[in-house]
């Protein structure tokens, strides 16, 4: 978003939006919390809180199976969040959306469904240097399977992908190519827009990992054009447990299920299991029915808010975040990309992350230490590991001080 599109878009009542967050009134260690940990896991509003509390305390029964009104209502309002999520994202169908504990088990899930079907010895699957965990191990774990060959996509010195080196690692053995829209330790936004056609130019679906993404800004997983999409609902301002896999509908209709047991089947015998269709196939056994119903209210929520709003007071908020760190000498910030979310990761100069963090919460400032489950990022920037301040629509500028005010002190006792 553009300075004059920002200066267009009304601007955010932050004062408010905090008022929808009960757990930003408390404090830590007798000082007022400041919480920049969103990237790892987001605070929950009110309506989230009272939506899953509602259900637990007067409409809880399971899904799906049960004859009786408690049971069908609880369906028809899981069912009802399938909707609200398949248009959060755009997608055309809301059989495209399959309900899962998180993005991690979602990419699990096309690793091992499609990937089985799809990948054999001999093949490559490609991924960029700047994946977090969860979009390398499930790759790596199919490939020493198959005997297939997972390739890497290097990254320049400011986080980005290098596309020149992305179109030379694409080759006739490429079955799969799986990058992060947005890096979880850099910040980078990639353009994903421009990798998926260069995949689709070569008949080569992709995974587009959300679970950053979706939190910042509004995506539309048709005008993307890609062919599997997943993020998490606990990043997203909902509750742990539920998250989300998008796959284009043909896909899934071709894929045999990830996990069997109940309601993912057609009819069970000694004989022969026949499996349910998409989406019910891959949702074996009870879901996280609470969680669901959570991730709709957090939808229904950021909807509420406006994501206009809510991307120009972010962007706002990183700019000003960047020009109070670069005011202090000695902090590198690792991740420069030209278009990037509010995820600052630094290092510094002398301290060890580990010490950083433990003396801002200190000061009720929290936020992350390590390597992010992003090790090959680390390595790549040279560093063992870094402090991340990640920032949401419900941080201000004076938790950015906050911060400053708690790295000034950290450089004082390490001094």
């Amino acid at each position: 978003m553009s300075t004059a599109e920002r200066a267009l878009v009304a601007p955010l009542d932050v004062e408010k939006v905090r008022a929808d967050f009960p757990i930003l009134s408390r404090s830590v260690h007798g000082k007022p919390l400041v919480f920049l940990d969103s990237a790892a896991s987001s605070q929950k509003p009110q309506v989230v809180i009272d939506a899953m509390s509602e259900f637990y305390s007067s409409g809880y029964a399971n899904i799906h199976r049960g004859l009786y009104e408690l049971s069908a209502e609880a369906t028809r309002r899981y069912e009802a969040v399938r909707e609200i999520t398949r248009n959060f994202i755009g997608a055309g169908d809301a059989r495209e959306i399959v309900f899962v504990r998180n993005a991690t088990e979602a990419i699990n899930l096309v690793a091992h469904s499609w990937g089985r079907s799809h990948v054999s010895e001999g093949d490559e699957v490609l991924i960029s240097a700047m994946e977090h965990h969860a979009n390398i191990v499930p790759w790596q774990m199919l490939c020493e399977e198959k005997g297939a060959v997972l390739r890497v996509v290097p990254i320049n010195d400011r986080g980005e992908i290098e596309l020149e080196a992305l179109e030379q690692h694409i080759s006739s053995r490429t079955r799969m190519i799986s990058v992060c829209h947005v890096s979880n330790a850099l910040g980078t936004i990639n353009p994903v827009d421009e990798i998926v056609s260069m995949a689709h130019a070569r008949g080569i679906p992709i995974l587009l990992d959300g679970a950053q993404a979706v939190p910042h800004m509004k995506v539309n997983v048709e005008e993307i054009g890609c062919d599997f999409y997943v993020f998490s609902g606990h990043k997203l301002f909902g509750p742990s447990g539920a998250g989300v896999l998008y796959g284009r509908l043909e896909l899934l209709d071709a894929m045999p299920p990830f996990l069997g047991g109940g309601d993912m089947i057609e009819s069970v015998s000694f004989e022969k299991t026949t499996y349910a269709e998409v989406p019910q196939r891959f949702e074996a056994g009870t879901p996280d029915i609470a969680g669901v119903i959570g991730l709709g209210a957090a939808i229904e929520y950021l909807e509420s808010v406006g994501w206009d709003a809510i991307e120009a007071w972010e962007v706002e908020l990183m700019d000003y975040a960047v020009d109070r760190l670069a005011a202090i000498p000695e902090v590198r910030v690792i991740g420069t990309a030209r278009r990037k979310v509010p995820v600052l990761s630094f290092d510094l100069e002398g301290v060890h992350p580990h010490d950083v963090a433990m003396v801002l919460d200190q000061e009720g400032v929290a936020v992350r230490a390590g390597h992010h489950c992003a090790q090959p990022v680390m390595e790549r920037f040279e560093v063992p590991a870094t402090t991340r301040a990640t920032l949401a629509f419900y941080n201000t500028r004076s938790d950015v001080d906050a911060l400053v005010r708690g790295l000034e002190k950290v450089l004082e006792l390490f001094d």
